[in-house]
């Protein structure tokens, strides 16, 4: 396993933070407006796995700590474009809406799902271990 600097990781990590921003304060192309909700819940899907991989994650108080700020950078992105709209006087992209809130949740709880079975699944296989030693 490779091993990434802290210093490497603050960098990715603010630049995937910055491609996020400005993704989401753009309009969607036109054949991708439709699917506005589930594409919501694979990006946050897809976020909290690529954050609990660089990190290495093996608590369960850092799972949830990345779900939590992830979401909430979910929040302030709705939030920000309903300002941003209002701030320009004219609609420039998406604007504030709840389903939208629903589907980030959505993502961050079926990878939550799916991290916490693999959580116990390890942690039985490390009890199953130690009684074998």
């Amino acid at each position: 396993m490779v091993l990434i600097s802290g210093r490497i990781k603050f960098i990715i990590v603010a630049v995937c933070f910055g491609l996020s921003c400005f993704g989401f304060l753009i309009k969607l192309p036109g054949p991708l407006r439709g699917m506005d909700t589930e594409l919501h819940a694979l990006f946050f899907f897809l976020a909290a796995a690529f954050f609990n991989i660089l990190f290495c994650v093996r608590k369960l108080e850092t799972h949830f700590l990345i779900v939590g700020m992830l979401f909430l950078f979910g929040a302030l992105i709705e939030f920000s474009q309903e300002y941003s709209n209002k701030l320009v006087g004219k609609r420039i992209h998406g604007r504030f809406d709840p389903e939208d809130l629903k589907c980030n949740l959505i993502g961050l709880a079926v990878f939550s799902a799916f991290w916490l079975f693999y959580f116990i699944i390890k942690l039985v296989f490390k009890k199953i271990n130690s009684f074998g030693s």
